[in-house]
């Protein structure tokens, strides 16, 4: 069964918002290091026709659910095309990123924990 926004007949309340601290200075619970960033692909056919008030729902959603898991789990942004959302999150675990899926009712069908992060500056080396 595929996943697709509903079609809105009014906007959800506003979800509480968190402001995040820089993803670089993330620590674990025991103050170790970097928490893992991951890749989430979510499949949904015909996501890039949706509606600015229907990505205002889904990303309203995700925000509720994010405050219920608490400051572990942070959604840094999300890049559309026209058949999948790729949305990059840091998190303690992939079981915490799938518990977000499930509590949100959206589809996590691949996760990927980032290695490295490439940009221009990495020729530079």
């Amino acid at each position: 069964m595929e996943w697709r926004p509903e079609g809105l007949t009014h906007l959800p309340e506003p979800a509480r918002v968190r402001r995040l601290e820089d993803p670089q200075s993330r620590f674990d619970k025991a103050g170790r290091g970097n928490m893992p960033k991951y890749v989430i692909e979510r499949d949904i056919p015909q996501i890039g026709s949706a509606t600015l008030e229907q990505f205002q729902a889904i990303s309203q959603k995700s925000c509720t659910v994010l405050n219920r898991l608490g400051p572990a789990v942070q959604w840094l942004h999300s890049y559309v095309t026209g058949d999948r959302i790729y949305c990059i999150y840091i998190a303690p675990s992939e079981e915490m990123v799938r518990e977000h899926a499930r509590q949100g009712g959206f589809p996590a069908n691949r996760i990927s924990q980032v290695r490295l992060v490439l940009d221009p500056t990495t020729a530079e080396a």
